[in-house]
């Protein structure tokens, strides 16, 4: 955990840097631009299909589309992480090669070139492990609802270790053969990446965050040179 917290606070420092808040403009533009077309076209799909099949009057429609809204601000919070990490996932080689080529040269002249392919293949991996583990779990927590923070530590749990696989498996793209990471550290990068995701307005950043942070990890747990 020691070397994780080390991680994050080196993954602070780089959140400045041009190319690094260029990405983080441009995935956070991408993300709310997913989120708009798609809540909108919810929302007109259901006013449509109520006010067609004339399942409520006017006053009930209208009601329906109010609590449409509440639902996809609700549904927007809870589904944030899983669109953001495919939008980084995009660019996550331009994270990754930023970082490494700022404090660590020497491992960035060694690494393998990440194609957009791999990218979006990494990326929609990611997106279907998050759903699956989630689906799974879900019945725990439903579960756990009455115990008031169950859910919310299962769910922390859960994507700790979904994320620290993901963000291992994002690194070593670059670095195919340097080892995996241990358990310990794959769930520490995962436990602080998912705690980011938790916390609003850090969770804006938490992408972006979690990337630099595993960079930071792998090459501070391989011994190379930080500058």
């Amino acid at each position: 955990m020691t070397r994780a917290v080390h991680a994050l606070l080196l993954a602070l420092r780089d959140l400045p840097q041009p190319r690094v808040l260029r990405i983080l403009a441009l995935s956070l533009a991408l993300t709310l631009l997913i989120f708009v077309a798609a809540g909108a076209a919810i929302f007109f799909a259901t006013r449509w299909g109520l006010a067609h099949w004339q399942w409520l009057g006017e006053a009930g429609t209208d009601m329906a589309g109010l609590l449409i809204v509440l639902l996809l601000i609700a549904g927007s919070w809870l589904l944030f992480r899983a669109v953001a990490i495919v939008v980084v996932g995009l660019f996550a080689d331009g994270i990754v090669a930023d970082v490494e080529g700022r404090h660590y040269p020497a491992a960035a002249a060694e690494a393998v070139d990440v194609g957009w392919r791999q990218n979006i293949a990494l990326a929609f991996a990611s997106l279907a492990r998050l759903i699956a583990g989630n689906l799974l779990a879900l019945p725990l927590y439903l579960l756990l609802l009455v115990t008031g923070v169950g859910t919310v530590l299962l769910a922390l749990a859960v994507n700790a270790l979904l994320l620290g696989r993901d963000l291992e498996a994002m690194v070593l793209a670059r670095h195919p053969r340097r080892p995996r990471f241990d358990r310990s550290a794959r769930w520490s990068l995962g436990l602080l990446s998912a705690a980011s995701f938790m916390v609003p307005v850090a969770n804006l950043f938490a992408p972006i965050l979690s990337a630099a942070m595993a960079v930071h990890m792998l090459h501070l747990r391989n011994g190379d040179q930080h500058r």
